[in-house]
């Protein structure tokens, strides 16, 4: 029981030792404001107990609602790794260090080791022949390496 209904029922108490009598009027006022303290006290212990109740209620909706996150995200996180997995098989390129590289003259795709790559000599490509590496015209240097003056206008 709370305090509240306690203190109530303390209050009824009182009132029935003093032995109010109920045909005055002073004493009638006070005897139903007794009663009526009476049942807000009830309707307190009522609704305590039914926000225990809904309170209990909502922690066991969250404690599934949890383990069901769990579940999910702990099989969204596995499809993750396989996927991750599959990638690095696909490919060796992260495991050797490989770099896939397009010919510019036939289009082939080739893995080619940073290691092996001496871009002073000329590399050919296996699919075609020609270098892989053809060097750029002067003029294509300079405008890379300088802006010209018609751009700076």
């Amino acid at each position: 029981m709370s305090k509240l209904t306690d203190r109530i029922s303390y209050l009824q108490g009182l009132a029935e030792g003093m032995k109010l009598n109920a045909d005055k009027d002073s004493n009638r006022l006070i005897l139903e404001i007794l009663d009526v303290l009476g049942d807000v006290g009830d309707a307190f212990d009522a609704l305590a107990e039914a926000q225990g109740e809904l309170s209990d209620y909502v922690e066991s909706i969250d404690e599934d609602l949890s383990d069901l996150e769990d579940d999910f995200y702990d099989d969204e996180d596995d499809e993750d790794y396989d996927d991750e997995d599959e990638d690095e098989d696909e490919s060796d390129e992260d495991e050797e260090g490989l770099i896939q590289y397009e010919c510019p003259h036939c289009g082939a795709v080739i893995d080619i080791s940073p290691d092996d790559v001496d871009f002073d000599e000329d590399a050919a490509c296996p699919a075609c022949g020609k270098e892989l590496f053809p060097e750029l015209p002067e003029d294509a240097e300079k405008e890379d390496a300088e802006p010209s003056d018609e751009d700076e206008e």
